[in-house]
């Protein structure tokens, strides 16, 4: 169980770039799908398809697909960076900007980035990206939203993480691939069925660097409540 644990909280968010004469060796890959397979998920309906892409030439034309960040993105996304150690510590929630290139930690460089930004820039060196789909006129009984069905796709995702890091392989998670006109743009190259939509792909590969960065969290006692909301920790 502690390894369970320890598992858990050294998985990170690998934003280094991995290496791309290096292959995902068949097996790992169907550890990870394995680890996909077995994801909880509502009803039992299994809402969720695959693509994997290792041709580097799709992934080429992958990258040069121009994403548009929204005005609401980026501000709020500078709301949650701190800029240094000590700030992210106090804060216990958000980004420490030194992960981050240039371009996503300073608002004036932001300003001279193009209208678009091209999807190289946000998945460097990427030997293997692992793009989710799902059926959106499906849901799980009487969820409206399909609030159960988007918490199963979180649980395929978390699994497949756990298991890539257990291997020792970086692994990103991209929500900009489910953005409107990008996503459009990526069905395209993959001939993915209009019926279906991308819920979030993963970049996955083996890092150059080790990419370590602090990662904090909220104490126990500061997000559990026992019994009636505002009686806080477990004493």
């Amino acid at each position: 169980m502690n390894d369970l644990l320890e598992l858990i909280a050294e998985r990170h968010s690998a934003r280094v770039p991995f290496d791309q004469s290096r292959p995902i060796a068949r097996g790992d890959l169907l550890q990870i799908l394995e680890a996909a397979r077995w994801s909880p998920t509502a009803h039992n309906m299994q809402n969720f398809e695959i693509v994997i892409v290792d041709d580097q030439k799709l992934l080429d034309k992958i990258g040069t697909i121009q994403l548009q960040p929204s005005e609401a993105f980026l501000r709020e996304h500078f709301q949650l960076l701190s800029f240094s150690e000590e700030e992210l510590r106090q804060k216990k929630i958000g980004l420490l900007d030194s992960m981050l290139p240039p371009w996503l930690r300073d608002p004036a460089e932001m300003e001279k980035v193009s209208e678009a930004i091209p999807l190289h820039r946000l998945m460097p060196g990427c030997p293997a990206l692992l793009i989710v789909l799902y059926d959106a006129r499906k849901r799980a009984p009487a969820s409206e939203g399909d609030v159960l069905g988007m918490m199963s796709l979180g649980c395929v995702l978390e699994n497949m993480w756990l298991m890539a890091h257990s291997l020792g392989l970086g692994f990103q998670a991209l929500s900009v691939l489910s953005a409107p006109l990008v996503e459009q743009a990526v069905k395209n190259l993959l001939a993915a069925p209009s019926s279906l939509k991308i819920a979030f792909a993963a970049r996955l590969g083996y890092p150059i660097t080790s990419g370590r960065y602090l990662r904090v969290r909220r104490e126990v006692a500061e997000f559990t409540h026992r019994n009636h909301f505002g009686s806080m920790g477990l004493d």
